[in-house]
């Protein structure tokens, strides 16, 4: 069994092809967009409102764009009534976490 790699905002499982992110969400942004860090969580900037969903479904399109998945491999598992989310991505392990490289250095 492989130990998950793991960071105060994200959670990687090699052998599920999995990674969750930790993330502290902002609607009603000008763009949606990478924040930094947010108290240990990765700060989503969304430009949609937090009414009718609208919020979720920008963040699922959001980050499915960003890490180049069908958006049915980004589900919220946790959260979808607040600004504090667990999303989960499920997709190929170098891809995710070549990804979650970029996110730390930008």
């Amino acid at each position: 069994m492989t130990l998950p790699v793991t960071s105060s905002w994200y959670r990687y499982y090699p052998e599920r092809g999995l990674l969750t992110l930790n993330l502290h969400v902002q609607p009603n942004a000008k763009r949606s967009e990478f924040g930094g860090l947010h108290a240990g969580q990765l700060k989503v900037r969304l430009n949609a409102p937090a009414v009718d969903g609208k919020a979720n479904e920008c963040l699922l399109r959001f980050l499915a764009d960003e890490f180049d998945l069908p958006g049915g491999r980004v589900m919220i598992r946790c959260g979808s009534h607040g600004r504090t989310k667990i999303v989960d991505i499920y997709g190929q392990g170098e891809i995710l976490m070549a990804r979650v490289k970029q996110l730390l250095h930008s």
